[in-house]
């Protein structure tokens, strides 16, 4: 067992939680002062399943201003995005007027100075409050895109970029996956090729978040061809662009597909797109080891959305298996629908428990030095998986507890379990984690 596992990780120090506290109650302020609906937590579920100790009091925070927001968008709002595909631009509106975009970025960025512990319980509140992936992709790539930008960004780019996307002024995508290359990233083929004072991209992006709505995207491309890098892990570097779609040289063709419909999803095409030179973020050719900072801390956030759509799901299965009444008394008396669910309650638990370690980790990780990229990554893909799985489970076991009605759009739990597959496919397979935790934790050969 890792030897991080300590006291100073679960919990922050004195002066941090001061600090934590003060900028949770500030955005708290400021969210009840435009606040025009009082209700506490949730448009889904008549009560919150979660177990909430051992929580710090910033994420319970967090939890109860990022509610107040959510409870402003019932569920037949999401229900009528993702019927007609259209994108939550006042929900996304509303989270970055109280500040929430800027949640883990530097307060001399603008933003709030919190961690990705926090994010990802802002994440988890907005899945869970009916929203569910719809809602978190709306604001998913704003925080841990910007991740690596704040870390390794110059101040230019700082200046110019982070205020706008805070604000909500501007959204941001994510470019890494390539229909060729898939999770093969090392071998990815989009080329950057220097030009004097710009960078001439040329090749084809997939699955882009966002990419409709989006005025920024993160980047990754390859700046030296593959044969000649130094190491396989270099070659590839990451880049802040504009997406100026008056260019030619930029297109998108959108993806029909099966969940999360209210959210865009992607292909890119680049054919000779010109960017300036001051576009690249950090070193040229250092882009996948910088990259891995958003990767890292993308892990933890979709574990906690996947989190917070299993517990609504499971809510309502529970609330539906108490009132629906069969052969005169509650379904939920009969063990056949009782376990199922009390099963699936245990696994989200025991997830939740993975996925904020695995948070603090990568949060303690800026500061203390013997915490390794590798101890961050194997418990934030350990944290993906199971909360993925824990997710799958409840929400299709809250489809089959509604019988006939699970497949009715009018409770929810439709939407759900389409939107549940997510979090197993992306933004890495189930197998791949497996193979990454084999190799890193186990040290066992490398099978890929």
């Amino acid at each position: 067992m890792s030897r991080t596992i300590s006291s100073r990780i679960w919990q922050p120090s004195r002066r941090q939680a001061s600090q934590y506290k003060a900028t949770a109650r500030r955005l708290i302020a400021a969210g009840d002062a435009r606040a025009n609906n009082p209700r506490a937590f949730s448009s889904t579920a008549h009560r919150r399943l979660m177990d909430t100790t051992g929580f710090t009091e910033t994420q319970l925070t967090v939890r109860q201003a990022v509610s107040q927001i959510c409870s402003r968008f019932p569920n037949t709002f999401w229900r009528e995005c993702d019927q007609k595909e259209q994108d939550p631009r006042e929900f996304h509106a509303a989270i970055a007027r109280d500040g929430w975009l800027g949640i883990a970025l530097p307060e001399s960025l603008g933003g709030s100075g919190l961690g990705i512990s926090e994010a990802t319980m802002m994440m988890q509140t907005i899945a869970e409050s009916g929203a569910g992936l719809a809602g978190a992709q709306a604001v998913h790539a704003n925080v841990y895109a910007t991740q690596p930008l704040a870390k390794f960004g110059t101040e230019e780019q700082l200046r110019e970029t982070i205020p706008g996307i805070i604000s909500g002024t501007w959204r941001t995508c994510f470019g890494v996956t390539e229909p060729n290359a898939g999770l093969d990233t090392l071998r990815l083929s989009t080329t950057a090729r220097r030009d004097g004072d710009e960078y001439v991209v040329s090749g084809q992006k997939t699955w882009t978040t966002c990419g409709q709505v989006a005025s920024k995207m993160i980047l990754l491309a390859r700046t030296t061809p593959y044969e000649e890098a130094p190491r396989p892990s270099e070659g590839l570097s990451l880049f802040c662009i504009d997406l100026d779609r008056t260019q030619a040289a930029l297109s998108m063709r959108k993806i029909s597909k099966m969940g999360g419909r209210a959210i865009d999803a992607n292909e890119v095409f680049f054919d000779g797109y010109r960017i300036p030179a001051k576009a690249l973020v950090g070193e040229e050719g250092q882009g996948f080891k910088i990259a891995l900072h958003g990767m890292n801390a993308e892990r933890c956030l979709l574990a906690g959305e996947a989190l917070g759509l299993g517990y609504a799901a499971l809510a309502r299965a529970a609330s539906y298996a108490r009132e629906r009444i069969v052969f005169r008394r509650p379904i939920g008396t009969n063990q056949g629908v009782a376990h199922p669910l009390a099963d699936a309650y245990m696994h989200l638990e025991a997830a939740k428990l993975a996925t904020y370690h695995a948070a603090r980790l990568y949060d303690a990780g800026r500061t203390d030095a013997s915490i390794t990229q590798k101890a961050v990554g194997v418990a934030a893909s350990s944290a993906k998986y199971l909360a993925a799985e824990a997710a799958f489970s409840a929400c299709e076991r809250a489809v089959l507890a509604h019988g006939g009605m699970g497949y009715a759009v009018e409770y929810d739990v439709e939407r759900w379990f389409r939107e549940c597959l997510v979090p197993r496919i992306a933004p890495v397979s189930r197998e791949m984690i497996l193979n990454y935790v084999g190799e890193k934790a186990l040290g066992l050969p490398k099978s890929y």
